[in-house]
């Protein structure tokens, strides 16, 4: 059974806090695992998230600011302590490859497991499979950074009663799918369009067109929200983003879950957070905490 989930590992900014642990996400999708920022303590976030190493098939950083990347010499070290046999590739900004070779090195261990390093160039998309596509853009940090966004293609969903009232069943099913018509029969006859989901990923960035692209039409956006509007100057300067603006991008683009996280820990109540978006966003809104499963939203529906 195919799984396509969020599992927060951790929602702190700078300074992780008592109860808010670096940053840290894994996007389970069907039989892959997207490690996105795993920030120090991700390794023993996973554990306590039942969730074992062999689960990551990809390690997505947008920069290298130490939240974002502290955890890696733990996840790399990992991988090869389990003994993890399915090759993991590791995506980042290529400008900081330096930093990637240090984490990746950072002590002596017995490196047994496969990573392959395919850091990032420029826009566009990064890679392609029965998953989709793995796409970037840039965003405005005061390093360079990318958001990440998993797209799946459209597809279309077979009627059964369309399928019966046509005669075909069984191994016909496939062979109607994959050739498009069988004895007279169209795909388009017997099925109806099967929108394919979207999730973007967005992390320290200020308002830029790369954030608007990420999220257009996102199924679930999972998007820093650092600083209250009360803050809005100093989220500006440092290159991050309010609540209120991670909720204007969610209502303009058409998220359908928005997952606030990434919060600074000047902050006590987190109930500000949705209070502050609920403002502008009339959709679903999730403020991120350590440990807690966001499952991607059942598929969109046509007419």
């Amino acid at each position: 059974m195919s799984v396509r989930e969020l599992v927060v590992l951790g929602t702190g900014s700078q300074a992780p806090s008592r109860t808010r642990n670096h940053n840290g996400y894994l996007l389970r999708w069907d039989s892959e695992g997207l490690l996105f920022d795993p920030g120090e303590g991700t390794q023993r976030q996973l554990l306590f998230a039942g969730v074992p190493a062999s689960a990551i098939s990809r390690i997505c950083l947008t920069h290298f600011h130490g939240d974002h990347c502290l955890g890696v010499p733990g996840i790399v070290q990992r991988l090869s302590l389990d003994a993890v046999s399915r090759p993991v590739r590791a995506h980042y900004p290529a400008s900081g490859a330096h930093y990637f070779a240090k984490l990746r090195h950072a002590s002596v261990f017995h490196e047994v497991a496969e990573l392959i390093e395919e850091p990032i160039e420029a826009e566009g998309t990064l890679a392609t499979g029965p998953f989709g596509e793995l796409r970037v853009r840039r965003l405005d940090h005061p390093v360079e950074a990318f958001g990440y966004q998993l797209v799946e293609p459209d597809d279309r969903s077979m009627v059964p009663g369309l399928l019966a009232a046509h005669g075909i069943s069984g191994p016909d099913v496939g062979e109607l799918r994959r050739a498009g018509s069988l004895r007279g029969v169209s795909l388009a006859e017997v099925s109806v369009p099967r929108p394919g989901q979207r999730v973007a990923f967005v992390m320290d960035t200020r308002l830029c067109d790369g954030v608007f692209a990420l999220a257009q039409d996102a199924d679930l956006l999972v998007i820093e929200s650092t600083f209250l509007s009360e803050d809005e100057a100093l989220a500006h300067e440092h290159g991050h983003l309010t609540a209120a603006q991670a909720a204007r991008v969610a209502a303009e683009c058409g998220v359908r879950t928005l997952v606030l996280t990434h919060f600074s820990q000047r902050y006590r109540d987190p109930a500000r957070f949705h209070a502050e978006a609920a403002e502008v966003y009339g959709g679903e809104i999730v403020v991120a905490e350590d440990l807690m499963r966001v499952p991607v939203p059942r598929r969109r529906t046509t007419e």
